[in-house]
Formats: structure tokens, sequence, C-alpha cells
């Protein structure tokens, strides 16, 4: 049974890997700051996938579970609020290129 949960946590563990690597290069080579969300949105999906993963592992399913309830709350207000300065940003500049807010001083 250890094997087989062994063998379960590295197949999620490879998933989860990959999610956050795609999520991170969205992040990083992206200039529009939607995509950028979206890429945080990918990262902490790749998180909560490992954190569950890990509590079904390891025999503590509701350490993880709590973990994960937190986690998704949290990622909910940040979202909530970065869309916020998006869509300001958007309506004041009419552009989400990143590129645009180098040139600004102030």
């Amino acid at each position: 049974m250890s094997n087989d949960l062994g063998h379960l946590f590295t197949i999620f563990a490879i998933g989860a890997a990959l999610t956050f690597v795609v999520g991170f290069y969205s992040l990083v080579t992206t200039k529009n700051l939607l995509r950028a969300l979206i890429g945080v949105e990918i990262l902490a999906k790749a998180t909560t996938l490992l954190i569950i993963v890990a509590g079904y592992v390891s025999g503590q399913i509701a350490l993880a579970q709590a973990l994960a309830i937190t986690l998704i709350v949290v990622e909910v207000a940040v979202i909530v609020v970065a869309v916020g300065v998006v869509l300001c940003i958007y309506r004041h500049n009419k552009s989400l290129d990143a590129t645009f807010f180098t040139n600004l001083k102030g």
C-alpha cells in the first residue's frame, strides 16, 4: 500500500511541477497584465494540487484540506483585488501592456 501511495505522489508531484512551470513561464514571458494574472492562478492551482496530494500520502487529509481551503480563499481575495487594479489600469491607459509602465515617472 505504501508503494502505491509513493507512486501516486510521484505522478501527481510531476503533474503539479509541470503545471507550476507552465504558470511560471506564462507569468515571466507575458507583457499582458491579464495573462500574468492567469499565470498566477495556474501557479496557485499547482500549489493546491501538491498540498492535497501530500496530505493524502502522509495520512493527514484533514490538515491538507484545511490548508487548501485557506489557500483558495486567499487566492480569490488576491485575484479579485488584482483584477480590480488591472481594470482601473485599462480604463485609465486603454492598454494592458506592462512595458508601458516602465516609462512612467513619479
